[in-house]
């Protein structure tokens, strides 16, 4: 073998090596989208069981309920588009938490058995979406670093490898506070 020929074999193999890499990081980053997607879809679940039992007690809060109705039905057709999906579940995030406001100041929804069970299984759901959506950021992390890093930048550029988004949605809990609800008519 010649020393042009060897080059090139090193060259071809670094090249499949390092696309073989950023499809791995790539296939890691959607699989720990699908953890959050998973998650999301179970909080979607039971955001129309909370609504039910909390509706009887909440009449005067009839904008509020509709606001979470509409905002997980946006959520749900968003499917796996993840730009999209992160602006809704954040909205969906911040009414969820002024629903949660209003049930732990109301006696008779918090003597509710039913809706004490569904607001721990939000709560639980919720622990889950954090943590899925930490390892998720992780994966869209590497990836991104990878695919912008010299010089597997070229081999991206060439494959087509683009950008991640991360899925970052405001920690209401860690703050302690509570987003400013929107005003609300009292009907």
């Amino acid at each position: 073998m010649t020393t042009p020929m060897v080059v090139l074999l090193v060259v071809v193999l670094f090249i499949a090596w390092m696309y073989n890499r950023l499809m791995r990081l790539r296939n890691r980053m959607r699989a720990a989208w699908s953890q959050i997607d998973v998650q999301l879809r179970r909080r979607q679940d039971l955001i129309p069981n909370l609504l039910a039992s909390v509706q009887g007690f909440m009449a005067h809060e009839r904008m509020l309920l509709q606001r979470i109705a509409e905002t997980r039905a946006q959520a749900v057709s968003a499917g796996g588009d993840v730009a999209r999906r992160v602006g809704i579940e954040s909205n969906l995030d911040a009414s969820l938490v002024s629903l949660v406001a209003l049930v732990q100041a109301a006696p008779d929804i918090r003597a509710d058995h039913n809706a004490l069970m569904l607001q721990e299984e939000l709560r639980s759901t919720e622990s889950r979406i954090a943590f899925a959506r930490q390892h998720y950021n992780e994966c869209v992390a590497d990836y991104n670093t990878a695919i912008a890093c010299v010089p597997a930048n070229v081999v991206s550029t060439i494959c087509a490898f683009k950008p991640a988004i991360q899925f970052f949605t405001p920690d209401f809990s860690v703050t302690g506070k509570a987003p400013v609800p929107m005003p609300i008519s009292r009907t």
